[in-house]
């Protein structure tokens, strides 16, 4: 009888313990809490992520604040967050901030094109050569019947108005990515404002985060903004077609976000730009995003974040075109997963 009473003890504690570890049970030490803030551009995407893994992992909690590339850096350096996300990877110099016993490691997840909308009336389709549209967020392209714009855009009638143009005003790696290709189209545009997450813009009113610009390009007439490809999307926002390298006049799509990512090798580093595609079929402004994780992290919290990376790059990337987003390359996914599995414990 005791040794019997000693088994039914043991089994009890067992399958307790099994609950405890699968996050059965509420306020247990297995609960983790994952805090990661930054980049607006790929938060539908994370947000997606994060809400369909803590549905199948009960003891994990992930809280994502969508604030922006430069406070999602700054948070990062900080150590406010357990991870942080960029549009615009970090800089050497910002990388010299993060405490050495940490590291950095970046790691790019999804990518992503950035689009022109605008508002105005009557005009439900824009073509755009690159004259015009760096002309335009320079501030020497003024009114919307401009010749550079209607020499491009033959029976459509604009209006004599001048051009709003809505920039973001937060720290921004769209921001990034769209002045870094304004500059390599542009060599005024290099010379000022040129590439910056916050640049000083010659013209245009000032919207927080892609949520505000384009809240501000849909109820302002007449404007007109850049936001990510996956908010014009969900919001039914038009889209100029742009001009590339090649001379050719390509509408953002994934097709020709992924002939953009195509013409440029990732390297060990994971830090690669594509600043002005040269494919025809390529569209001009497409950008990978990164998240920023630390090399070494609590024991308790690694595993968890690094199962939960390699959920993003697996099952995952299955939500990446619905939302807008550019499914990563293989060999993209391949080299990833290796740096999270470079990770360890402090």
């Amino acid at each position: 009888m005791k040794t019997a009473k000693c088994i039914g003890i043991a089994l009890a504690a067992m399958v307790a313990l099994s609950l405890i570890s699968c996050g059965g049970t509420g306020g247990g030490a297995s609960e983790v809490k994952l805090q990661g803030a930054g980049a607006s551009f790929p938060a539908p995407l994370y947000s997606k992520w994060f809400k369909s893994y803590g549905e199948t992992h009960p003891n994990v909690e992930i809280d994502y604040q969508s604030v922006g590339s430069g406070s999602g850096v700054k948070s990062f350096i900080d150590k406010t967050v357990d991870f942080g996300a960029s549009d615009a990877a970090m800089t050497p110099e910002e990388i010299s901030r993060v405490d050495p016993a940490l590291g950095v490691q970046l790691l790019p997840m999804t990518a992503g094109s950035i689009v022109i909308t605008f508002n105005v009336a009557d005009v439900k389709e824009l073509k755009l050569s690159r004259k015009a549209y760096a002309g335009i967020f320079l501030g020497t392209v003024k009114k919307w019947n401009d010749p550079l714009i209607k020499k491009e855009n033959p029976g459509v009638k604009f209006p004599d108005s001048p051009i709003n143009v809505v920039v973001r005003a937060d720290s921004s790696g769209t921001t990034f990515v769209f002045t870094q290709h304004l500059s390599a189209i542009s060599p005024d545009f290099a010379k000022g404002p040129g590439a910056s997450k916050m640049p000083n813009w010659p013209v245009g009113t000032r919207s927080k985060g892609n949520e505000g610009v384009t809240a501000s390009v849909k109820t302002t007439p007449n404007s007109i903004g850049y936001i990510e490809y996956g908010y014009a999307k969900s919001q039914n926002m038009p889209m100029a077609v742009l001009e590339n390298k090649s001379g050719a006049y390509v509408a953002a799509s994934m097709a020709s976000g992924q002939a953009a990512l195509a013409s440029a090798q990732l390297p060990d580093n994971m830090i690669v730009w594509v600043a002005d595609p040269e494919p025809k079929d390529a569209y001009p402004i497409v950008t990978y995003t990164w998240l920023l994780v630390y090399k070494k992290y609590d024991k308790s919290k690694l595993p968890v974040l690094q199962d939960l990376l390699k959920y993003g790059l697996t099952d995952g990337q299955k939500d990446a075109e619905p939302l807008g987003y550019i499914p990563m390359p293989a060999p993209v996914v391949d080299k990833v997963k290796a740096a999270i599995d470079t990770l360890a414990a402090s």
